[in-house]
């Protein structure tokens, strides 16, 4: 089975999906599965994993409700309040939604310090009571907070998104990979392969640009830890999704067909818990 473990859909709002900027117009519009579903079927991929957007609950019923219509959506990374006192009811009231896999929440615009908040950190322990991954979603600048964060919880099921968003378009690396070196030392964690287009320079980006971070990803995850997702649709601001795609396959085109397997489909399956 191969999986985009990694994508949005949204009715685009102007006003709750204000960060989507006129920088970005290209994507200031409706993404469907109606949309999604060609490109899947141009490179023979058979189901996604759908990643909140917007941080509410209406936005993972919207996202559990496409999936129930599209058994192609294998599961939904979905959203909840991590802090709120009634959370563990919450949580217990979603185990009944099978394809209800985790959540995330919107931490790269926050300081480090979130991940250290006690009604944070409580909410990750609940999360690993009721067997609900997390999608560590973050900057650089907020990797030692996400160590030490994993670190806390050995028993629960991390998954950085984007390769922690390095500035591919400077060319900065070093802070980046002390960091991602540090972070992938915890077993528990694992690194998406994703959204790397959109940190380079949006319109001249070349695929050797990325060669020194997936060098680096590779070498500390090892391929047993490592998923691919495309990012779309944000990834079009950067490239289409055959670019997107093409550029993480032709890196790992000369690896083993296993380690394909598992990076393009079987590491998703295996961290997100998908039925094969």
């Amino acid at each position: 089975m191969t999986i985009d473990a990694h994508q949005h859909f949204w009715n685009y709002d102007p006003v709750r999906d204000a960060w989507i900027d006129d920088s970005m117009q290209v994507i200031q519009k409706d993404f469907l599965p109606k949309d999604l579903k060609p490109e899947l079927d141009k490179k023979g991929i058979n189901g996604c994993i759908a990643v909140q957007a917007d941080q509410s609950k209406d936005e993972t019923q919207f996202l559990l409700h496409l999936a129930r219509e599209n058994p192609w959506i294998k599961g939904v990374v979905g959203w909840v309040d991590l802090s709120s006192p009634n959370l563990e009811a919450q949580l217990e009231s979603y185990l009944i939604e099978e394809n209800l896999f985790g959540f995330r929440k919107i931490l790269q615009s926050l300081p480090p310090s979130a991940m250290e908040e006690k009604a944070f950190l409580k909410g990750i322990g609940l999360l690993t009571k009721f067997g609900f991954t997390y999608d560590i979603l973050i900057f650089p600048k907020q990797l030692e907070a996400a160590f030490q964060l994993a670190r806390q919880f050995p028993n629960q099921a991390f998954v950085v998104d984007h390769m922690a968003k390095p500035d591919i378009k400077n060319q900065e690396f070093d802070f980046w990979a002390k960091g991602i070196q540090k972070l992938a030392s915890l077993p528990n964690v694992y690194c998406k392969v994703s959204g790397m287009v959109t940190e380079a320079d949006w319109g001249s980006w070349k695929k050797k640009d990325f060669i020194p971070y997936l060098d680096h990803i590779t070498h500390y995850f090892g391929t047993e830890r490592l998923i691919y997702g495309s990012d779309w649709p944000v990834c079009l601001l950067a490239g289409t999704y055959e670019k997107v795609y093409d550029l993480v396959y032709d890196y790992y085109n000369e690896f083993s067909e296993t380690e394909k397997k598992a990076i393009f489909g079987m590491n998703a399956c295996n961290f997100y818990g998908i039925e094969i």
